[in-house]
């Protein structure tokens, strides 16, 4: 199990963008997300398949802590924080 604290998680629409995009990579079948605390636990200790996470998260808007967190990755946060609540309400 790995768990991995995360910029820019605000509220359950980037916790569902960030669910559905981290369950589509081999390896993750389930996902935990804490919004207060801005951690994501996935259950794998498979390196391979924590790296492809910690880069799916990145891509999405949502970098590790202490990664640059660029006003490009804030940008797509918002926006992946936009599309989950709509995918939600569904």
């Amino acid at each position: 199990m790995k768990t991995i604290q995360v910029e820019n998680l605000k509220c359950g629409g980037c916790a569902s963008t960030i669910k559905k995009g981290l369950i589509s990579l081999d390896g993750i079948e389930s996902v935990d997300i804490a919004i207060e605390s801005s951690e994501i636990t996935i259950p794998s200790e498979n390196e391979e398949v924590i790296a492809s996470a910690i880069k799916k998260l990145s891509s999405m808007g949502y970098p590790q802590v202490g990664d640059p967190n660029s006003v490009l990755k804030k940008a797509k946060s918002y926006v992946s924080c936009a599309v989950g609540k709509m995918n939600k309400e569904e």
